[in-house]
């Protein structure tokens, strides 16, 4: 049964690590949601250890600037994993065999910045590529833009590697803009093949236990995807905690919590999370 929690406070001690989303639990894209840089760093003050975890098409370490810039230091985290970073390792480590690439990305220059240091080819022509590169998309793009592409894709037997498995994202004011995840997922549905880094795949889980040196069950999931977070976190063993006021905000404001959680449980056909929590508290 779901345990309701005030704060992370109330369970911070049972973990070994905490491990956080970014994206709809540390902020919403543009700022830091009010209580999380306090929150964290108060938890961290009394020993409890944090890392994030985030379907982030972007290497760990622009990502951990980005979540520095917003007023989260450094040094609260232990680890910054995100499906990017891992992607870049495995090409790294000769994992992958495609080294000709067309990218999706959410702002130009962003496949250029994560590509550096690997011994790939970013293409202009999707004809010229080994693979399709799914790492971002431009908010508020009409996700038909990419039909072309991902057509291109499936007919010539291109693998699309997704590194935002991401079907929403959440953003300021409330607003949720379409992410990599919803191509993917449809061009996988239509008999397209697709690979995906990041979370609900135990890959990126496992990894990170392995960087914290930490037992599944000594680690503790905070998300606000049903679908990402907390499956995953489950599928991997760990206990899961979910934050309402992000990407499902809407479904909590005028509703009884708990029903609300139920409704989208059964929707997302998903394992209920072991605790939920308005916010980053």
């Amino acid at each position: 049964m779901t345990r309701r929690l005030a704060s992370l406070a109330e369970v911070a001690d049972q973990y070994d690590a905490i491990v956080l989303d970014q994206w709809g639990v540390l902020h919403n894209g543009s700022v830091p949601y009010p209580d999380a840089p306090a929150t964290l760093t108060a938890l961290q003050a009394e020993g409890t250890r944090f890392a994030v975890l985030s379907n982030s098409g972007k290497r760990s370490a622009p990502n951990a600037a980005r979540i520095a810039a917003m007023g989260f230091p450094h040094a609260l985290f232990a680890q910054v994993m995100t499906s990017g970073e891992a992607l870049w390792q495995d090409i790294a480590a000769g994992r992958i065999a495609e080294r000709r690439l067309f990218p999706i990305e959410r702002a130009p220059g962003d496949a250029q910045v994560w590509a550096d240091g690997l011994d790939v080819t970013l293409v202009a022509d999707p004809a010229e590529a080994e693979a399709i590169l799914l790492m971002g998309l431009p908010d508020g793009v009409d996700s038909s833009e990419f039909e072309g592409v991902l057509a291109t894709a499936m007919a010539s037997g291109q693998p699309v590697i997704c590194t935002n498995p991401d079907r929403a994202s959440p953003r300021a004011d409330g607003q949720v803009v379409v992410s990599p995840g919803a191509l993917a997922h449809a061009h996988a549905d239509a008999g397209g093949t697709v690979r995906f880094y990041g979370k609900p795949h135990l890959p990126v889980f496992r990894a990170l236990e392995l960087a914290l040196q930490a037992a599944p069950e000594r680690l503790l999931m905070v998300g606000d995807s049903l679908e990402h977070d907390i499956a995953g976190g489950h599928k991997a063993g760990w206990s899961t905690a979910f934050v309402e006021g992000g990407l499902h905000a809407r479904h909590f404001a005028n509703d009884n919590p708990d029903n609300a959680l139920a409704a989208l449980v059964t929707e997302s056909a998903v394992p209920a999370p072991d605790f939920t929590l308005p916010r980053l508290q």
